[in-house]
Formats: C-alpha cells, sequence, structure tokens
C-alpha cells in the first residue's frame, strides 16, 4: 500500500494513497496485506443479498454431502474481497476500472479461510484519448494462507499522471 502524507497547511498533514500513472513498473508485484479471514456471516449475507440460491453456500447439511464435504464462499464474494484488497496499490487514485478479464477459479474456498491477495503489474501506456492518463493492466492472484491460488484475474485500469488527479490540489 502506497501511503504518503502531504502537507496542507502550517502543522497539517492529509494522507494520501495510491499511485499515480508513473508509479506502475511493468514486473513490479504489489502484495496486498491485511489478509482476511471469511466468516459464515460474510459467506451468509453475501449470498443472500445477491440472490444466490445455490445451497452449497448456505445449507451445511446439503453440503456435506457434496464432494467438497462443506459449504463454499461465494466465489463473487471472493472476487469482491481480493478486488477491494487491491484497490490501495492498485485503484486509489484510478480514473476508471475499464475491465476484467480472464477470471479463473482455480480452488474452492470455505468459511474460515484466510485469504491474501498480490497483483503484477503487466503493461501500461499512456491513454490516446486522455494525455493526462494512462492505463494499467495488472494480474491479481488470490492466495489461501497455505499458499494455495485460489483465483487469478486481469484488470486494467485509468489512472491520473502524476500532478493530473483531479483532487491533485487536495491532495
Amino acid at each position: 500500500m502506497i501511503a504518503t502524507a502531504k502537507p496542507v497547511a502550517a502543522n497539517r498533514w492529509r494522507e494520501s494513497y495510491g499511485r499515480y500513472f508513473e508509479d506502475f513498473v511493468v514486473g513490479e508485484i504489489y502484495e496486498h496485506r491485511p489478509g482476511r479471514t471469511i466468516s459464515e456471516a460474510d459467506n451468509t449475507w453475501f449470498t443472500l443479498l445477491t440472490m444466490n440460491q445455490h445451497p452449497l453456500h448456505f445449507d451445511a447439511n446439503y453440503a456435506a454431502k457434496s464432494e467438497f464435504g462443506a459449504r463454499l464462499v461465494n466465489s463473487c464474494l471472493t472476487l469482491s474481497i481480493v478486488v477491494g484488497m487491491s484497490v490501495s496499490d492498485v485503484s486509489q487514485k484510478a480514473v476508471a476500472n475499464l475491465g476484467w478479464t480472464d477470471i479463473k477459479l482455480t480452488a474452492p474456498v470455505f468459511i474460515g479461510d484466510t485469504i491474501y491477495a498480490e497483483s503484477e503489474v503487466l503493461s501500461k501506456r499512456s491513454s490516446a484519448s486522455r494525455p493526462r492518463q494512462g492505463i494499467v493492466e495488472v494480474r491479481t492472484t488470490g492466495k489461501k494462507a497455505d499458499g494455495t491460488v485460489f483465483m487469478t484475474f486481469n484488470r486494467a485500469v485509468l489512472v491520473p499522471k502524476r500532478g493530473q488527479a483531479s483532487d491533485d490540489s487536495e491532495d
């Protein structure tokens, strides 16, 4: 997480998070912390909120008889948490998310699992239509505490160049 303290007045400082376009380096990997242990309440509420009625997510008896032997965490919840973990390193200053591609779910996640994430910078280029901004693409990997990779995806974000953010006067 990139955090800086910038002076805004005499004896007054403001936290600033995130990266400008120039701060991204192709090949660098950002480990996102803290991790997150997924609770039963997380899974139940997210599943109900999104109207996903698959019993693998909230029916313990049904899930116990499945090939997994336990309730699975809703994969859209794990995607949301992993994206959220990456915000301070990847998109805290972003103008827009441009898309997620190649989402792969490679292992199940269960209630009680602790998950972590990391993002590798794949590419960056100046925007052809927005000269004050650039496009950064990262590959984000979700891992359980034991190192098992459970998810990967690519993400593209539109990021301001240094001194070009709409809030730079306050940043």
